[in-house]
């Protein structure tokens, strides 16, 4: 027995039912990816421009505290990249810009979870359909040649062509199913995409507005930063308190 006839005896053996339960497996997995991206990317929503106009009045006032307290109430990607650049902005400008950078990252890499999985189910489901249909093809040619060498040659060979149209138009329900499974899989991951770059591209927007005052503060055209709160009683506990029983410097003669 040659190659070719054990690899058709494999795809006679397996059929082609497992191509459809692999493809409906995968759809389930697609689907449950969409709901989930599609969740977040609402959960994460916020007013861009509502956001930039209260950080800016907020660093105006040079409220750094203030400013720090309303990025870390938004839920979205942008303020978490300018909570971190506020952070260190006491440091100056450079200090924030690469907080911020590495911040970003970190946000990339959460709006794009599992979208490759979207990506690359959309780029391959049409093959795996496909050959699912090529099996079913060879089955049905294998079960036309079985036919023909059998007793009743004169009749399959009178019912043949109708025999391999059907076995053909069932074989060709999986390259249907694999489309079916691809098109909503491409549709949703070019979606995430595009949302993807809107929010980091808002994410720039608004770390440019937290540099323009940090570097406006350090040529003197901007107040100064409040020092947060946090830091300030940090500064504060190292300082040691006087004690109520240490004796008072002694008064002077004559008071």
């Amino acid at each position: 027995m040659n190659l070719v006839e054990w690899l058709k005896r494999i795809m006679v053996g397996f059929g082609a039912a497992w191509v459809m339960w692999l493809l409906l497996a995968l759809s389930v997995v697609s689907v449950a990816i969409m709901l989930e991206r599609a969740w977040f990317f609402y959960s994460i929503r916020d007013d861009l421009a509502k956001l930039a106009k209260e950080l800016r009045a907020l660093l105006r006032d040079g409220d750094i505290d203030g400013a720090t307290k309303r990025m870390q109430a938004s839920n979205s990607a942008e303020a978490a990249v300018v909570v971190a650049g506020l952070v260190e902005a006491d440091r100056g400008p450079k200090a924030a810009e690469e907080a911020m950078h590495g911040a970003a990252a970190l946000q990339r890499m959460r709006l794009e979870r599992r979208l490759a999985y979207l990506g690359t189910l959309g780029n391959n489901a049409p093959f795996i359909g496909l050959f699912g249909t090529v099996i079913g093809v060879v089955m049905a040619f294998d079960e036309l040649g079985k036919q023909a060498q059998g007793p009743v040659a004169a009749a399959a060979a009178t019912m043949a062509p109708q025999a391999v149209m059907a076995a053909i138009a069932e074989a060709l329900v999986a390259t249907a199913i694999g489309l079916l499974v691809a098109i909503p899989a491409v549709a949703a991951n070019n979606f995430f995409q595009r949302r993807t770059k809107q929010i980091l591209a808002n994410t720039d927007t608004l770390s440019c507005v937290l540099l323009s005052y940090l570097f406006a503060v350090e040529v003197g055209q901007a107040p100064r930063p409040s020092m947060p709160a946090a830091r300030s009683s940090d500064n504060g506990a190292s300082r040691k308190p006087r004690s109520s029983r240490e004796p008072r410097a002694a008064e002077e003669p004559g008071t």
